[in-house]
């Protein structure tokens, strides 16, 4: 059995939570090109934890009748994140990237519905990779020209070399969506899940936001506090 407007339901009933999560301050202020280094920074490692448990765990279901259906190599981003890692933290980054506790919280989620319902996958698999080849391309502009960096360098998360044509990719993968053999209870638990895959993201970027806040609070009274010292 499968659910032949599928892709077209899960676009439609996450809507909200797609237009809530590019409503929070974190993303609002990146598509302004306001966001420091230091933020992107801990958004590439975050992203680097989730990709990495993502993959491994679609791997490891290869032969799932739903998941398999859903592997493409071709979007796999663990590889091009160590690189901006590299770049961004240099050699010792593995041991210097931590995931912030929202990020855990959704590492921790793909792990469990991975184990226990892994049909669930499907809604963080489109939430994330679908946002990449689509939304994901501006900020890769954005990022360029708000961190100052040098065309290319510490942005290939955003580079699917492997991908020529995104948007006929997309079709292809929208496609896939609607001949995942499921039924429509299958289909409605996984659309629950991507809203929550979308929640989760916010989440972790409210959580940047904060920690940026922090940071930039801990400066400003370093700076008074040393004008009061001199």
């Amino acid at each position: 059995m499968t659910v032949s407007d599928f892709a077209l339901q899960l676009k439609t009933e996450t809507k909200k939570s797609h237009t809530a999560a590019e409503n929070t301050k974190f993303v609002g202020s990146f598509l302004r090109g306001v966001i420091s280094e230091e933020s992107y920074k801990q958004l590439v490692a975050n992203f680097y934890f989730i990709y990495r448990a993502m993959e491994e765990e679609v791997d490891r279901l290869k032969d799932h009748p739903v998941v398999g259906k859903i592997r493409f190599e071709l979007l796999d981003r663990t590889n091009a994140l160590e690189r901006d890692l590299r770049y961004y933290y240099g050699p010792t980054w593995r041991r210097d990237v931590t995931p912030t506790d929202q990020c855990q919280r959704y590492v921790n989620r793909i792990r469990e519905v991975a184990e226990d319902d892994p049909e669930l996958l499907v809604g963080h698999h489109y939430t994330r990779y679908m946002g990449d080849l689509s939304g994901g391309q501006i900020l890769k502009g954005i990022a360029e020209k708000a961190l100052d960096l040098r065309k290319g360098e510490g942005l290939y998360f955003y580079e699917f070399e492997g991908i020529a044509d995104k948007q006929g990719f997309k079709t292809q993968y929208r496609n896939t969506l609607n001949m995942l053999p499921i039924n429509q209870s299958q289909a409605n638990a996984i659309i629950t899940e991507a809203n929550w895959a979308f929640r989760l993201n916010m989440f972790m970027f409210d959580e940047i936001q904060g920690n940026s806040g922090q940071g930039f609070f801990k400066f400003i009274i370093g700076l008074i506090t040393s004008m009061f010292t001199r």
